[in-house]
């Protein structure tokens, strides 16, 4: 930037959450409700990217009310609450190109069952927490993004900073240029969900992933539709396993009924996956046209989409916590159950212990020069109800990994069992192996998969799922999708994998354009920020961890009504 800078703000807070989603608004609840009850006076802020609260939420959602329940007890009496459909019919099913094969449910541990679950929209949810921390008293700053982290001279975390509006892509300022604010604390949490920029930032720093698996992730897809009332199941579950994925792909879908005649329908791709021309919305797209999902759709009408990266790597991938001034909660830290494919309950609970942890130190370190690390969170979690909830699923990732979909599930199915019963498993905790970036094989060691065209009834191409996302940015900015090497896309992953990023981006941000096209040479790589879902697989699955995923300007991105 050629102008000079002007010194940013400074305010001043007790506490800083950024991000707005169930973990940091639960966080700031719990803080304002321990702070009433001990008589205490903390000013508590939460700052989220997007537009308004639940702008960048997606989930699919079937809610374990266990972290609601622990949080606002009331919730279910509110009149306002956000989740009033309820399972009544929990289903599981294998798929072949052609059938549907139903699962016995008594197969399956009660702890992967669904009733006494809800049904509904974690927007929905968010926005009610958001009501109930904004009568505590608790600041919330929407369409402000945190891209700096503050230390101080001993390299505590002190805050963070929000990034400043107004830039132009050359890097000069526009007419509207507005500097940045500094929003200090003496806790910071971290509530940004999976793969957050700032989170990856301090867990590198201070090394928090030390002797831990590596994080692992899949893509998850989500369309709201409104189907015919005569298809239309109120509380129903269905859950699958099978095609359209191969063997050795994992992943699943999710089909939940719940308000008035609106269906979720979703599908997760687990981005360890080799084959580099496999293409996940492609797949997602393919299990919509099966007999038995086509049927529930025919005659509605697609709302919205969207797409995500979660956390799949467990309890053997949980960083350390906490570290000077602050700590990870909720998708930041990889709280997600992947066979559960629940992750919200948790990270309400996990805001709530950080909220508790600060609480129980808060007098002892008001008058310390260093906030005291926030110890008894990082200790506790594993022998909480998180740890709980955590702990018997541990392995069926990794079995899934190693063995492919049908023996991987049925040895985790097994050790779900001894766990459930016995406590124990046979195979011990195992590991990961490899992070995802570092899965796929070569071109030349693949079969090439190829798609159908879509054909705008059931099935749909990327660019106009992104417009029904509501996504948008400011068209003159500096892409927030940073190349490390801006040579690479070319002259390493292009001949080596096809430049796999065409393909793993939900929302056809990366392309590779010829200057000659009919003989394919002189190629170019586009980066089309302004698509972008903000679901940072392209930060996760880069062969060469090339691509960093940075927070645009401050309300930027999809603007999802009730996902």
């Amino acid at each position: 930037m050629t102008e000079e800078q002007t010194p940013r703000e400074t305010m001043e807070f007790d506490v800083v959450i950024v991000g707005a989603g169930p973990a940091g608004l639960a966080a700031a609840i719990h803080l304002k409700q321990l702070a009433t009850k001990t008589g205490k006076d903390l000013s508590v802020l939460v700052v989220e990217k997007g537009s308004e609260v639940g702008a960048h939420i997606l989930s699919g959602v079937v809610v374990d009310p266990h972290g609601l329940d622990t949080l606002l007890p009331e919730w279910r009496q509110d009149e306002d609450r956000p989740l009033r459909t309820q399972v009544t019919e929990d289903t599981f099913v294998f798929l072949t190109e052609t059938k549907a094969q139903a699962l016995p449910m008594a197969l399956l541990p009660k702890l992967m069952g669904n009733h006494g679950n809800f049904i509904g929209s974690l927007g929905d949810v968010t926005r009610y927490l958001a009501a109930k921390a904004e009568a505590l008293g608790v600041d919330i700053y929407p369409g402000f993004a945190a891209t700096e982290i503050l230390y101080d001279e001993a390299g505590t975390v002190v805050g963070v900073a929000t990034g400043d509006m107004g830039i132009a892509k050359d890097g000069t300022q526009r007419s509207d240029y507005t500097r940045g604010v500094e929003l200090r604390a003496r806790y910071t949490l971290f509530a940004e969900g999976a793969r957050g920029s700032l989170s990856k930032q301090i867990i590198a720093r201070f090394q928090l992933d030390k002797d831990r698996e590596p994080q692992k992730y899949g893509i998850g897809f989500k369309e709201l539709w409104e189907i015919q009332p005569e298809k239309f199941h109120a509380g129903r579950v269905q859950h699958s396993l099978g095609w359209p994925l191969d063997r050795e792909t994992g992943g699943g879908s999710f089909l939940y009924h719940f308000g008035e005649n609106l269906v979720s329908i979703g599908f997760v791709v687990h981005l360890n996956y080799t084959n580099p021309t496999l293409f996940p919305f492609g797949e997602f797209q393919k299990f919509k046209s099966h007999p038995a999902i086509r049927t529930v759709l025919e005659g509605g009408k697609r709302l919205s989409y969207g797409a995500r990266a979660l956390t799949e790597g467990g309890w053997q991938s949980v960083p350390k916590l906490t570290f000077p001034g602050g700590a990870l909660i909720g998708c930041a830290a990889g709280f997600i159950n992947v066979p559960r494919i629940k992750g919200s309950h948790n990270a309400i609970l996990s805001g709530i212990q950080a909220a508790q942890a600060i609480i129980d130190i808060w007098d002892t370190q008001a008058s310390a020069p260093i906030a005291p690390e926030l110890t008894a969170y990082e200790q506790g979690w594993r022998t909480s109800a998180i740890g709980a909830d955590l702990y018997p699923v541990r392995n069926m990732k990794p079995l899934w990994s190693r063995y492919g979909t049908p023996l991987g599930i049925m040895l985790g199915g097994l050790d779900l069992w001894t766990n459930v019963l016995f406590n124990k498993s046979l195979f011990g905790t195992l590991p990961h192996g490899k992070p995802d970036y570092a899965c796929l094989k070569p071109l030349s060691q693949v079969k090439p998969l190829t798609y159908p065209k879509p054909d705008g009834v059931i099935t749909f191409d990327r660019l106009s799922s992104v417009f029904v996302s509501n996504t948008h940015h400011a068209e003159d900015q500096p892409s927030h999708l940073q190349l490390k090497d801006p040579s690479i896309p070319i002259t390493d992953n292009l001949p080596l994998y096809g430049e796999p990023a065409r393909l793993y981006c939900p929302a056809a941000v990366y392309e590779v354009v010829y200057a000659d096209e009919e003989n394919k040479k002189d190629p170019r790589f586009v980066i089309n920020a302004q698509n972008c879902v903000h679901c940072k697989t392209c930060d996760i699955k880069d062969p060469a961890q090339n691509i960093n995923w940075v927070p645009p300007e401050g309300g930027g991105g999809p603007n999802y009504p009730n996902m």
